[in-house]
């Protein structure tokens, strides 16, 4: 096994207000613990609603000259991100192991993707064009046309389970589309986003454009309620949503939201149950379940659910838990001791209908190396026999925990599939294309994953259906969620 360079002090981080790092501020601070030894990483100095006010008043002013820089020199400093933020990944890859406990293997793809991200959004930069509008007979002789134009400054705030991904899908089209933009970066991963920022100032991003707000709910609600945010993106739970759109009313600002999900994986019998089963056990287990968009839940036919059900316990029990360095490591820790408590207590009571197949505990501190003795760990559980209607199936546990059900029928499966209050995404596994075209019209999911996982490429949109939010990310849908179109008419003398 490598060495666990797991003991180290990460500093201190805070606020940047135009340009500048904050050395104090007006919230305090807090103590950054390293989940996967539940010891300090260092200190967070933490903003509050002057440290908001500050940074968008600084937006503000340096909004008119970002939006007249010309679109090739905004391509020019987004490209450049891009080749610092490649050149850095095994760093941001290392910060965010340290800050969440991601294995090594995936923190390193999770800044990849950014950095795809900013190279997709910079090709873009210089390509946003309106429209001429054909007269109508009601028309005097004229000229009519459209202009994408930005909103000004936006608000973005940011999740906490791997927010490198959301820097590239939200920080990057706004910036392309010509905002300025105001980050609400989360407490429990501030020093990710941190680096990320200095590397973006070195690539000679103008001071003001960006800006970075460590902090709680009491700078969030003053992010979104503030009169000169004209947009805010956020990426979390319901409930935060919930309070989000009711502090967003005031202004009668627009609002994105990703939220979460329940998705299911849809295996039926002539699916390749190797490949459905490898993939369902390596979704469910990303990011030790804390993602919004894993195969959290999996319908099975019941001509193959024993088989499946059993080579799905083995599969999961085989996994590598522990040093999120250690390069066997498949499941790191959970977020925090609370989020472990909390995930033990719903398998408890899930165990109680439902046959826990594997897992189902905590990790006992004897299976650990000494490092990491007091991390926030939790075996990978698979659950049979899950009745659809229990929290287990319902409710996003957000922990390697995975439910398995049966069904009889494409209808069946379709029902189960949509019958959460969640519909981001859905998996079908089956080499019939016919049934594939039946379903997928079916399925109320914002992402249908057939056979496969996409990665997600920074062209595939990406948002969900119910109250998994609405409003896109990636792709020109997420570009244009940052633009607004003005429509401009030209009468011509006669």
């Amino acid at each position: 096994m490598t060495t666990s360079p797991l003991s180290h002090d990460l500093g201190t981080t805070g606020p940047l207000i135009d340009g500048a790092w904050l050395d104090r501020t007006s919230a305090g601070t807090m103590d950054h613990i390293n989940p996967s030894t539940a010891r300090a990483n260092g200190t967070v100095l933490l903003s509050g609603p002057s440290e908001v006010d500050a940074a968008v008043a600084a937006a503000r002013k340096a909004f008119p000259q970002w939006r007249e820089m010309s679109p090739d020199r905004r391509r020019r400093i987004l490209q450049r991100m891009e080749e610092l933020i490649e050149a850095h990944v095994p760093e941001l890859g290392r910060l965010t192991t340290l800050e969440l406990g991601t294995p090594t293997v995936l923190s390193a793809a999770l800044a990849n993707l950014c950095a795809g991200w900013f190279g997709y959004y910079a090709g873009w930069a210089d390509k946003l064009e309106g429209a001429t509008i054909p007269p109508s007979p009601a028309m005097g002789r004229g000229f009519d046309y459209t202009v994408p134009e930005p909103y000004g400054v936006v608000g973005i705030v940011l999740t906490w389970n791997g927010p490198i991904v959301s820097v590239g899908m939200k920080i990057a089209p706004a910036l392309a589309a010509g905002n300025c933009v105001v980050v609400k970066t989360p407490e429990q991963s501030p020093y990710t986003v941190a680096r990320f920022a200095e590397i973006a100032l070195a690539a000679r991003l103008p001071p003001g454009v960006l800006h970075l707000l460590p902090g709680g709910p009491e700078a969030g609600d003053r992010l979104v309620r503030h009169p000169d945010v004209a947009k805010i993106s956020f990426t979390g739970g319901i409930p935060t949503a919930k309070k989000i759109l009711d502090a967003a009313r005031h202004t009668l600002k627009p609002v994105v939201l990703e939220l979460g999900g329940k998705a299911a994986n849809i295996v039926f019998p002539d699916a390749d149950l190797r490949q459905a089963i490898a993939l369902t056990i390596g979704s469910c287990t990303t990011l030790a379940g804390q993602g919004c968009n894993l195969a959290t839940r999996m319908l099975v036919h019941r001509d193959v659910y024993d088989q499946v059900v059993e080579a799905t316990g083995q599969g999961i029990a085989g996994l590598h838990v522990g040093d999120p360095f250690d390069r066997r490591t498949i499941v790191g820790p959970v977020v925090d001791r609370a989020a472990r408590d909390r995930i033990l207590g719903l398998m408890e009571r899930a165990g109680e209908d439902s046959r826990i197949v594997a897992g189902g505990r905590g990790v006992e501190r004897s299976a650990l190396v000494p490092e990491i003795r007091d991390g926030y760990f939790i075996e990978p559980t698979v659950l049979a026999d899950v009745d659809p209607r229990s929290d287990a199936a319902q409710q996003e546990i957000f922990g390697p925990v995975l439910s398995i059900t049966p069904f009889g029928s494409e209808e069946e499966a379709v029902e189960l599939a949509n019958s959460t209050p969640y519909g981001l995404g859905t998996y079908l596994q089956t080499r019939d294309v016919s049934r594939i075209h039946r379903l997928t019209p079916l399925l109320q999911s914002g992402t249908v994953l057939v056979n496969g996982v996409s990665g997600q490429p920074p062209g595939a949109p990406f948002g969900g259906y119910k109250q998994s939010g609405y409003g896109r990310e990636g792709g020109k849908e997420g570009l244009y969620e940052f633009l607004q179109t003005k429509n401009v008419y030209i009468g011509i003398e006669t």
